[in-house]
């Protein structure tokens, strides 16, 4: 099989304001755990699966990740980062790399503020099996249960949108497949959520939006300082 995914998005443009003080001088991305920031973990994760370039956006402080990574590369693997002037949310930061992706490739996108061993390679194979536009990477278990999932794997509702039930809620892990065709639903320099766009999709074709259930492994979104604290505690993040 041709490896179409050789890039990684990883959102890092948010305002972390639910790590203040931690985030007002630094991005949330790049808080340290372990004495390496947030963000490595990620990209390390990545380059279990072959990734051979890393797109970051950024936007709060962007000024610290140039001094981060001075060289634009984690372990050989080059970075580009892409700022956002006006933060543009999920959906929009996504729109926003267009122009730096392939029309054949798909691209595996990645939240910059969670930690995670989930074998990926699971969900490229899910994806690539049907090719929808965008498949989402599920937990059984997980504070925010609002992904529904059909007995396809469809997803079928998201956040109780649209009044569709399911087989299953899920977590949604901010871990997910995209193809690149995706982005033509989207409008430049539009500000819109990923959620809101996939709800979008579900309605305009049923299906071309999916999910596969990754148990396996470990995933911590860092969304508080008492998650991060419990964090910086365990000895089984390296």
């Amino acid at each position: 099989m041709k490896q179409r995914f050789k890039t990684a998005f990883i959102l890092s443009a948010g305002l972390g304001r639910r790590l203040s003080p931690l985030t007002n001088e630094c991005p949330k991305p790049l808080i340290e755990i372990k004495g390496r920031p947030i963000i490595t973990y990620a990209m390390d994760h990545l380059l279990e699966i072959g990734i051979k370039r890393f797109i970051i956006n950024i936007h709060h402080l962007s000024e610290v990740f140039f001094k981060k990574f001075p060289e634009r590369n984690w372990r050989g693997v080059p970075i580009v980062f892409r700022y956002e002037p006006v933060l543009l949310e999920t959906g929009g930061g996504l729109k926003n790399i267009e122009d730096l992706l392939s029309e054949d490739e798909a691209i595996l996108c990645y939240n910059g503020d969670i930690l995670s061993n989930i074998p990926l390679q699971k969900l490229i194979l899910a994806h690539e099996e049907k090719r929808p536009d965008i498949t989402l990477a599920l937990r059984s278990k997980g504070p925010l249960l609002n992904i529904e999932i059909n007995e396809r794997q469809e997803v079928c509702d998201i956040r109780n949108t649209l009044g569709n039930r399911g087989i299953k809620q899920c977590q949604f892990t901010g871990i997910y497949a995209v193809e690149t065709s995706f982005l033509s639903h989207l409008k430049k320099g539009e500000v819109e959520s990923i959620i809101n766009a996939m709800v979008r999709r579900i309605i305009e074709k049923p299906g071309s939006i999916r999910g596969i259930l990754i148990d396996e492994g470990q995933w911590q979104e860092i969304g508080s300082i008492e998650t991060y604290n419990q964090l910086i505690g365990k000895q089984d993040w390296k």
